[in-house]
């Protein structure tokens, strides 16, 4: 079972950069698909970005594609979601989370670990 630890949430400014961190516990991070939703106000928690166990695949929503990309060092257990050119509609809470086998998947529900989620705020 994964525990997940997100950090690096924060207040920004509209054109800026964050960079998100997720540290997993347990020996087999390598063998899990890691994914990041999010959820503003009012609104359901939606697919941002996932990354299959290796690193080798990646997919991403349409609504950050080319300003968000995702990595992972399978040695440090962590995954990274370098966070570019940041409007204010990415304003809303992260959430790490992880799937123990492959493939990638984009739906909630294919995740069953997930993290308590750190925020994140684009001023305008």
């Amino acid at each position: 079972q994964a525990q997940l630890v997100e950090s690096g949430g924060g207040l920004v400014q509209a054109g800026g950069s964050l960079r998100l961190s997720c540290a997993a516990s347990g020996r087999t991070f390598s063998n899990y698909v890691m994914g990041w939703f999010r959820q503003a106000p009012g609104k359901e928690r939606e697919f941002v970005a996932a990354i299959s166990s290796s690193g080798g695949t990646t997919s991403y929503a349409d609504s950050v594609k080319g300003r968000f990309t995702l990595s992972r060092d399978n040695a440090k257990n962590t995954v990274y979601l370098q966070m570019n050119s940041l409007k204010p509609e990415d304003t809303a809470v992260y959430y790490c989370a992880a799937r123990p086998f492959m493939p990638v998947l984009t739906t909630r529900t294919s995740y069953p670990y997930w993290g308590q989620g750190t925020q994140v705020t684009v001023s305008s």
